[in-house]
């Protein structure tokens, strides 16, 4: 288990993370689903010490074939799950942890978040620099697995902008919002120019194999955390910076997030319908399982988010409505995922290292 142990795990953290966050988001629901959201965030807890504990054990013991994995077309691009499944983890402490732990929890929330944007920058940049260098790819053969890298640090921004106005300190506020939109600006521009590329690639080439049938959501993704980052960094703007004499520019920045936020949302809305369509095609033909179908579930998360702080910005009922249906839906993906993936495991078939099966 522990020489077999990849990065995609973490992918089953996000997805756990995104659901526990958009459960007490549903409106009237809040005092029934928010303790179910609270267990969820314990358990995703749990989850990432768990698999953090196993890959740590891999590096150590098998430091020579876990190295592989820098190597590998494919499964090094999952390197960004692990700061993205923290994220969620830091968002829960603001969500569940202030009020379960009081604001004691807010510091420990943001020595996590700084780990988390360090880990951000690096593979946002390193994955990236090993494609330049060392991975050999082609049109036909590139997925939207490519976004997982550069995508950790939008997440990172979005998580930001929900910590900043819990910090006592002004300054450490600024920072941190400022931080936020370096980090959405270092991801949302290069995760659009690969989005472009894969519709090219698509209509050239077509479908990816089935293998892949899950990463067609993962292009909703970098657009729904776009919209969500610049609708909470947008949000906080106007009270921290009008500490700091900027009070104008907090406003402009209030404005041009909720124009944003708007507009990412439309994209949204066309690729999640385009997404809908490539899933039924693929799941007609039967579709293996395998940990890719983690996919299905971050992705919808982060866009469901994005449409209830819509909600709440404009006061609009048809984006509770949506939000609504859509964690639905992403609850009843996360129960079929997991489900797989605990018998996947118990058979212990889920367990491959794609890097050390490339080199027997």
């Amino acid at each position: 288990m522990i020489r077999q142990f990849t990065p995609n795990w973490f992918a089953a953290t996000m997805g756990t993370g995104i659901l526990a966050l958009a459960l007490p988001q549903i409106p009237g629901m809040g005092h029934i689903l928010t303790p179910v959201g609270e267990a969820l965030w314990f358990f995703n807890i749990a989850l990432f010490a768990l698999f953090t504990v196993l890959y740590t054990a891999r590096w150590l013991m098998f430091g020579h074939e876990a190295r592989r994995i820098f190597g590998h077309n494919t499964v090094s691009m999952f390197i960004g799950t692990i700061p993205m499944g923290l994220a969620t983890i830091i968002n829960g402490c603001l969500a569940f942890g202030i009020a379960r732990f009081g604001d004691a929890i807010v510091p420990v929330a943001h020595v996590l978040w700084w780990i988390d944007v360090a880990m951000s920058l690096a593979c946002g940049v390193l994955i990236p620099y090993f494609m330049f260098t060392r991975h050999q790819h082609s049109l036909d053969a590139m997925t939207a697995v490519w976004l997982l890298p550069v995508v950790a640090a939008e997440v990172a921004g979005a998580s930001g902008g929900l910590l900043a106005p819990h910090l006592a300190d002004p300054q450490a506020q600024l920072i941190v919002l400022a931080t936020s939109y370096v980090l959405w600006a270092y991801s949302v521009p290069v995760a659009f120019g690969i989005l472009a590329i894969l519709i090219l690639r698509m209509a050239l080439h077509k479908l990816p194999h089935e293998g892949m049938a899950a990463s067609s959501w993962l292009a909703l993704g970098p657009i729904g955390t776009g919209a969500l980052g610049m609708l909470v960094l947008g949000g906080d703007a106007p009270q921290i910076m009008a500490q700091h004499g900027l009070g104008a520019v907090g406003e402009t920045a209030q404005g041009i997030g909720v124009i944003a936020g708007l507009t990412l949302w439309g994209f949204g809305l066309w690729w999640l319908l385009l997404a809908t369509l490539i899933t039924i095609r693929y799941w007609r033909a039967g579709v293996p399982f395998n940990l890719g179908w983690w996919g299905y579930t971050f992705p919808l998360g982060v866009y469901t988010v994005a449409t209830f702080r819509l909600g709440t910005t404009l006061n609009l009922v048809f984006f509770d409505v949506a939000g609504t249906v859509l964690t639905i839906a992403l609850g009843a993906m996360w129960l079929l995922v997991g489900a797989k993936t605990v018998a996947g495991a118990w058979r212990g078939n889920l367990f491959v290292s794609p890097c050390i099966a490339a080199t027997n």
